[in-house]
């Protein structure tokens, strides 16, 4: 019973994922336009229809809103949300249909298993070599690895929104601070960045060596995430205030730097590297915007001295 639980539990989760991401996407008619979007090998459309061609291959396929029809070649998963599926050619791994039918043609194979809501009708002629069972009573996220990046790649873009957002709202004066950094001091601001993120964690270790700063190490250490994290945040303020140079909204700048990185790291191994140089350059960013600023109160004006009154 308590398996079952976890695995409901898991799938609810990522199907609240879903309702999230797409919640957001459609604040941005350029993502929620019907059609699809190709990075590497995957294909991924949010609403319409996917159809893989008989001469077409592809690695993972995944439809959010519409139906699938496979004549071609899958080499992973094929995840349907919410839409009927349709095998006539090959799926290597497993077929996923969350709500709707899934019909397997004679003649089509499918190498994994086949997880459905109902019954898949499967004709005579047609080979699965995995089992068929129900997505309300199995699903392991881990087995389905692209779906298990984009349920992260949803909670990460969630959060750093938040955290943007957040940080706006109650330290104003960090947009036009970045802003100036970022136009006119990027050598340093890359040279601080570099610097700093590295320098974090070995400071953490030498805390840990030493008995007085285990504390301070530890905490350190369980920060880092999250300090990094607040520079990626900086980096895509920046990123939207170099796209936005004449924008005075501090909000609208975040958001269109946050949904420019935020499709860049749908990209594999391009989104990794997004990261690491965002966090780099945010962190750099946000040490010489602390540096700039001034340390004293600006100077009252001189008062002006009295005139001595003639006798």
């Amino acid at each position: 019973m308590t398996s079952t639980r976890l695995l409901r539990a898991r799938s609810a989760f990522l199907i609240a994922g879903f309702a999230i991401v797409l919640s957001v996407l459609t604040m941005w008619p350029a993502f929620a336009q019907e059609g699809e979007a190709n990075e590497d090998d995957d294909q991924i459309v949010l609403t319409g229809s996917l159809a893989i061609a008989d001469d077409e291959t592809v690695d993972t396929a995944l439809i959010f809103d519409g139906p699938a029809l496979v004549e071609g070649t899958v080499r992973e998963s094929l995840l349907v949300f919410n839409g009927d599926a349709e095998i006539v050619g090959t799926v290597e791994e497993d077929v996923i249909v969350f709500n709707g039918d899934l019909v397997v043609r004679s003649g089509a194979e499918v190498g994994g298993d086949l997880v459905t809501q109902g019954t898949p009708q499967v004709e005579e002629g047609a080979t699965v070599r995995g089992d068929q069972s129900s997505v309300l009573t199995r699903f392991d996220v881990d087995m389905v690895g692209f779906a298990g990046r984009f349920v992260w790649w949803i909670g990460y873009s969630v959060s750093v929104l938040i955290l943007g957002l957040l940080l706006l709202a109650f330290a104003p004066q960090l947009f036009p601070a970045v802003r100036d950094v970022a136009r006119d001091q990027l050598g340093s601001s890359i040279g601080w960045g570099v610097g700093l993120f590295f320098l974090l964690p070995v400071g953490s270790i030498l805390l840990l060596i030493t008995v007085v700063g285990i504390p301070l190490g530890v905490f350190l250490m369980l920060a880092l995430a999250f300090i990094y994290t607040v520079g990626y945040v900086i980096a895509t303020l920046a990123v939207g205030s170099l796209i936005m140079r004449s924008s005075p909204s501090r909000y609208v700048v975040f958001l269109v730097g946050w949904v420019v990185l935020r499709v860049l790291a749908l990209i594999p191994f391009v989104g990794g590297w997004l990261w690491f140089l965002g966090s780099v350059w945010g962190l750099g960013l946000l040490a010489v915007a602390i540096r700039n600023r001034p340390t004293t109160a600006a100077a009252e004006p001189p008062v002006p001295p009295v005139p001595v009154g003639v006798a």
